[in-house]
């Protein structure tokens, strides 16, 4: 297998608005990253992708972008990212920047022009429609909830918003949008970024005869079919793998929800010539998403579809494609919340055991801000405490049209919502954590007394000197990055455990998920195996034994 930095990597997610905030006013920026950089070297990490900082109205908190070559005002300057590169570079910390290209802001200057009339040289910059019959052109849902397309007065005709109508869609069928797309890319590039994060890549390219989408439970159609891995997409992306992304050497993750195993291999084949590897969402999507409203749900996870997605992805991709390896990010609830058991009795013990499972499988592990210390989600349970525009507007779509019940409604926020992921980073126990001097722009969560990054850097068994060790070993075995992946207990109810192999050397991953004993037979090739890293004391790891709850321990030979 062909060695590359992307793959010996261990990113770290910053989400700016929530990470520190430098200037007292509420808001992260800049400066707070870079005062937190000893931090991030600190535990190893050796790639920030960092949520989008560039000009934005911030109707959804930056993923819509209102000029593509200006920072945030609130996040700080251009000087300010240029010093953050050049001190992150310093401690060999490379940046990525989140490249947000299926669409715009509605203040963007392309759109500001596309609206003033139908002949407008920006009109084709988005997606334009006539009325059919006096309504929308067709019956497409956004993401967000409501329909997927605004009516504009000026020019009588509806323009296509996959998610906010603040947020419409590019043409890409355009070449000069394309063009423009690349221009960008190519500015940031020769400032020294380090890759790309692509937002919902997946979507660029959409059917041009824009069909009716199929009427689930909801009140709108499905676009997927028409616009996810649409027609185009991979034209597009082998193209702009022509004009830019060969001509640096730089690392690039695409967002493809509802990815297939054939699909992925086409984004992040080894010779695609696309791009270096995806995030797939399927172990997130799980078995509770076949339920009347999508993740609108209070069901826990289905762990055996959960560790049967992992697998698939693991030994399906194995030799073709890479694995993006991730349990939480800006749009998931707080992993060890979902994934583990966020109770202060496991709440440690289990987001080891989740570390554990995924940093030691095969792809590049992705850290979300505050999962190394443990944080957990927020719970809040008045509307007015969230600040997400998809939570909001959910709640108020399915409340109002009778669908859903109040209050089940909020203990799906509760368990759901992607504020869950957004509160402020917890660096201490003093008023608002430790991430601002002022009033903060989301509640932190009251837990942040008991979880800090400062008691935990002064405890050698917190959860963040576990993270700094699975890194460590991490970048000192090949055999973590490159070792050809085996399950075993695949049909277990409560244990998740496999075997790497490269050469001679063997490694054996055991993780119990659940808060129950558990009992297993260590394969023979492990006899006299060292353990290398193990959430909880254990004598003996040979022949049969029980595992405690949450147990997790991973031998090497």
């Amino acid at each position: 297998m062909k060695k590359n930095w992307w793959k010996e990597s261990v990113v770290y997610q910053i989400y700016p608005k929530s990470f520190n905030d430098s200037n007292g006013d509420g808001i992260g920026d800049i400066n707070g990253i870079i005062e937190k950089l000893d931090y991030l070297k600190e535990l190893g990490v050796n790639v920030l992708w960092i949520s989008p900082m560039l000009e934005s109205p911030q109707d959804d908190n930056g993923y819509d972008i209102s000029d593509y070559r200006r920072i945030y005002k609130d996040y700080g300057t251009m000087e300010d990212y240029e010093k953050l590169l050049e001190e992150a570079h310093r401690r060999e910390i490379k940046v990525l920047m989140d490249l947000v290209v299926n669409h715009t802001s509605d203040e963007h200057q392309w759109f500001l022009e596309s609206k003033k009339s139908k002949d407008n040289p920006y009109r084709d910059y988005y997606i334009w429609k006539n009325p059919v019959n006096g309504k929308e052109p067709n019956n497409w849902g956004g993401v967000f909830g409501g329909s997927a397309w605004e009516y504009d007065d000026e020019t009588q005709m509806y323009y296509l918003h996959l998610f906010s109508k603040k947020q419409p869609d590019l043409n890409w069928e355009n070449e000069k949008v394309r063009q423009e797309v690349y221009d960008m890319m190519k500015f940031w590039c020769d400032k020294g970024i380090d890759g790309f994060r692509m937002d919902v890549i997946s979507m660029i390219s959409k059917d041009q005869s824009f069909p009716e989408g199929k009427v689930g439970s909801g009140l709108y159609g499905d676009f997927g079919p028409y616009c996810v891995h649409g027609p185009r997409v991979h034209e597009f992306l082998k193209e702009m793998n022509r004009e830019v992304l060969s001509k640096y050497d730089i690392m690039t993750v695409g967002e493809t929800s509802g990815v297939t195993i054939e699909e992925a291999q086409k984004y992040a084949g080894e010779n695609s010539g696309e791009l270096n590897m995806v995030f797939q969402f399927e172990h997130v999507e799980d078995a509770s998403q076949h339920v009347e409203f999508g993740k609108w749900t209070t069901a826990r996870y289905d762990f055996k579809a959960f560790k049967k997605t992992m697998i698939k992805w693991q030994e399906q991709l194995q030799g073709k494609a890479w694995n993006s390896l991730f349990l939480g990010n800006h749009d998931q609830p707080r992993s060890v919340s979902r994934f583990g058991n966020d109770n202060p009795a496991y709440r440690e013990t289990s987001a080891k055991m989740l570390a554990t499972c995924l940093h030691m499988m095969q792809g590049t592990p992705y850290v979300y801000q505050g999962e190394e210390l443990g944080m957990t989600n927020v719970y809040f349970d008045k509307l007015e405490d969230y600040r997400d525009i998809e939570s909001i507007q959910y709640y108020t779509e399915l409340t109002d049209s009778g669908l859903m019940d109040p209050d089940y409604m909020m203990k799906c926020l509760m368990l759901r919502s992607r504020d869950n992921a957004r509160t402020p980073m917890q660096w201490n126990d003093s008023e608002q954590a430790g991430f601002t001097k002022g009033q903060p722009w989301i509640k932190v969560n009251p837990n942040y007394k008991e979880i800090n990054a400062k008691s935990q850097l002064a405890d050698p068994d917190s959860i963040f000197h576990y993270y700094q060790k699975l890194i460590r070993i991490r970048k000192e075995k090949d055999i973590v990055v490159y070792g050809e992946f085996e399950p075993l207990y695949r049909e277990d109810d409560q244990i998740f455990a496999y075997i790497r192999r490269l050469g001679e050397e063997r490694l054996l991953t055991v993780c119990n998920f659940s808060e129950h004993p558990a009992e297993m037979e260590i394969p023979e090739e492990f006899t006299k195996a060292r353990c290398l890293i193990s959430n909880l004391e254990r004598k003996s790891f040979e022949g049969k034994i029980v595992l405690k709850p949450y147990e997790a321990f991973v031998l090497y030979k």
